[in-house]
């Protein structure tokens, strides 16, 4: 009897160690998944594209994810990240309008409603607009799914920078699944006069 209660004790301590490193696991994804900066906000859109890319992961914990979907969680992890309270006062970074365009560039499937292509198109147009200068709102209410984007996107050419406009269009070209809310913006900003002429048939080569 002693031995089997000696037995009982270590199994259950044994247990109770593989639990609180699982929990300590889980604390850590946690932090990394709470950006500090924008620089971890970026490094954290990239473990939403990893998880993504195979199914697998923190941000796919607890449901049934294929390989190359992205579903209603995937886009509010993205959501929570862009707009965590070190980052939310602060302008979408080149970085992380990178890590969302490889998220979307990774996501053949789609299963959430339209929120990501919503959220790419805005936190797009806000590194676009505060990168040429011109005001942003926080990311909280440009990001947020009941602000229209026309309420504070720049909606013409004036003010925004050639170059930024050159990046987009370069993310967007040849992809096979179109954006068409930030095309339409993309288009719009550019006119007949926003890029020299010979600039003109490289931006329009995105699929509209």
């Amino acid at each position: 009897m002693l031995a089997e209660n000696k037995k009982l004790r270590s199994e259950t301590m044994s247990a109770s160690k593989s639990q609180s490193a699982a929990n300590s696991a889980d604390e850590s994804v946690e932090a990394i998944l709470e950006p500090s900066c924008r620089d971890s906000a970026a490094h954290a859109l990239t473990i939403v594209r990893d998880g993504v890319i195979t199914g697998e992961g923190p941000t796919t914990k607890g449901r049934v994810h294929f390989s190359r979907e992205l579903d209603a969680d995937d886009a509010a992890w993205c959501v929570r990240i862009l707009t965590a309270a070190a980052v939310e006062h602060q302008p979408v970074s080149r970085a992380e309008a990178e890590a969302l365009f490889e998220i979307n560039d990774a996501a053949t499937e789609r299963s959430d409603d339209g929120r990501f292509d919503d959220l790419l198109a805005k936190a797009i147009a806000h590194h676009a607009a505060s990168a040429s200068g011109l005001p942003v709102p926080p990311r909280t209410v440009a990001l947020s799914p009941d602000t229209d984007i026309e309420s504070w996107a720049p909606m013409q050419a004036k003010g925004v920078d050639t170059e930024i406009l050159e990046w987009i269009a370069s993310q967007m070209r040849g992809k096979h699944r179109a954006n068409r809310r930030l095309m339409a913006m993309v288009v719009t900003l550019v006119g007949v006069a926003a890029l020299p002429l010979t600039k003109i048939p490289f931006v329009f080569d995105i699929g509209m």
